[in-house]
C-alpha cells in the first residue's frame, strides 16, 4: 500500500493546499495497519532518530526522520506509539511538520520564508471591524500589543484599515520581517508556516517564535473574530471539529518553537 504520508505530501505539492485540510481529507481513506511493535529514539551521528522496531522511519522523500533535539524526537515518537490498530496521519501533526521540513523546507527555505512574508504584508491583525463596539475593543486589546511589539522589532509601522479592503504594507516593514526568518532552521520555519496558516497571521507566528507572547495568548488573538461569532450564534459540530484539529496543529508547531508549556 502506498504510504499515506506520501499521498498528503503529493497533494500539498500540487498547489496551495492547506496542510491541515489535506490531512483531514486523508483520514477518510483506508488507513494502513500498524506494522511495528516498538518505538524508540536513538542518538545517531549527532542527531536523534525515531525508530520503529529498531529501523529508521523514512519521510515521503525517503529521508531519515531525525532531529537536532531529543525533546522533539521523543514527541514525534510518542505520536507513533499512540497509533493503535491503524496509522492515522491526521493525529500526527508533529510528524507531518517534520516531513515538510526535511523534504521541502530544507531545499526551498527562501521560497517558504517569502511565502510567510507575503502573509505579513496582508496580515489579519491589520484588518479591523468598524462595529459592534465590543468586537472593535476586543481586537484592539488583543491585537494592538502584538503589533506594537512587531513594530518595535521591525523598525516600522503597520497600516490598519477597517473592513476587508486590501492595504499594502510598507516594503521596509515586510523586508525587515523577511530578514528575521533567516535565523531559524528548517523545522522551525515549517512550524512558523504552520502557525501562520492556522492563525492567518504571520505577525502572530513570529511573536510566538520569538517567545514574545505565549501560545495561549497567540491562539486567543488569532480567534478573536471566530470566538465573537460563536458567542453570538453558537458553533456547529463540524466547525468545532475543525477547530480542534487546527488546535492540534498549532500546539505541535508551538512545541517546536517554544517547547512544552511549564506545569503549574
Amino acid at each position: 500500500m502506498r504510504d499515506i504520508f506520501e499521498q498528503i505530501a503529493d497533494d500539498i505539492a500540487k498547489g496551495p493546499v492547506d496542510a491541515v485540510q489535506a490531512a483531514r481529507e486523508h483520514t477518510k481513506v483506508n488507513l494502513p495497519k500498524r506494522f511495528y511493535e516498538r518505538v524508540s529514539v536513538e542518538l545517531k551521528d549527532g542527531a536523534y532518530a525515531v525508530l520503529l522496531d529498531g529501523r529508521s522511519i523514512k519521510t515521503p522523500a525517503r529521508n531519515s526522520l531525525v532531529f537536532k533535539g531529543e525533546v522533539i524526537a521523543e514527541a514525534v515518537a510518542a505520536e507513533w506509539e499512540l497509533q493503535e490498530e491503524e496509522i492515522n496521519p491526521g493525529t500526527m501533526p508533529l510528524t507531518r511538520i517534520a516531513h515538510s521540513a526535511i523534504d521541502a523546507v530544507e531545499e526551498k527555505f527562501a521560497d517558504v520564508a517569502d511565502e510567510i512574508t507575503r502573509y505579513a504584508g496582508n496580515d489579519h491583525l491589520c484588518y479591523r471591524a468598524d462595529s459592534p463596539a465590543e468586537l472593535v475593543m476586543r481586537q484592539k486589546q488583543q491585537w494592538d500589543p502584538v503589533l506594537d511589539w512587531a513594530e518595535e522589532l521591525l523598525g516600522g509601522r503597520f497600516k490598519l484599515v477597517e473592513g476587508i479592503m486590501h492595504v499594502a504594507q510598507d516594503e521596509a516593514v515586510t523586508s525587515a520581517y523577511r530578514a528575521q526568518l533567516d535565523k531559524y532552521d528548517a523545522l522551525e520555519l515549517a512550524a512558523i508556516h504552520t502557525v501562520t496558516s492556522v492563525c492567518g497571521s504571520a505577525v502572530l507566528a513570529l511573536a510566538l517564535a520569538e517567545k514574545a507572547f505565549d501560545a495561549e495568548t497567540v491562539w486567543s488573538a488569532a480567534h478573536v473574530d471566530e470566538d465573537w461569532n460563536i458567542e453570538q450564534w453558537g458553533q456547529d459540530e463540524e466547525a468545532a471539529r475543525i477547530r480542534r484539529f487546527k488546535n492540534d496543529e498549532f500546539n505541535a508547531a508551538a512545541l517546536i518553537l517554544i517547547g512544552a508549556p511549564e506545569e503549574t
